[in-house]
């Protein structure tokens, strides 16, 4: 089993920036990538960003890059999100997510995924 934990949500102005960490633990060692997702009320899930664990490639959604920076810390089996020039859209809990086969912008690929934190944004 997998636990991960995110943390680092909040509420931010418009403009602002926020950045969003989650530790991974148990039985990390079949890591193959590691992502974010949000959901705002009302709507779906939607991917955000997400690294391969070991080479550490990034993917984004289009519409986050320039924004929204994925990295990756190995050795605390942490993956952080930076949030850059933040929006009132950008409201949503952001989920982590850890998948042992693919990286993938659906969520049906991940394994394990966190217990989600808040991001608010204020305009």
């Amino acid at each position: 089993q997998v636990q991960l934990v995110e943390s680092g949500g909040g509420l931010v102005q418009a403009g602002g920036s926020l950045r969003l960490s989650c530790a991974a633990s148990g039985r990390t060692f079949r890591t193959y990538a590691m992502g974010w997702f949000r959901q705002a009320p009302g709507k779906e899930r939607e991917f955000v960003a997400a690294i391969s664990w070991s080479a550490g490639n990034t993917y984004y959604a289009d519409s986050l890059k320039g924004r929204f920076t994925i990295s990756r810390d190995n050795a605390k089996n942490t993956v952080n999100l930076q949030m850059r020039s933040l929006r009132p859209e950008d409201t949503a809990v952001y989920y982590c997510a850890l998948s042992s086969s693919s990286w993938s912008y659906t969520s049906g690929w991940y394994d394990y995924w966190g217990q989600g934190t808040q991001v608010t944004v204020s305009s």
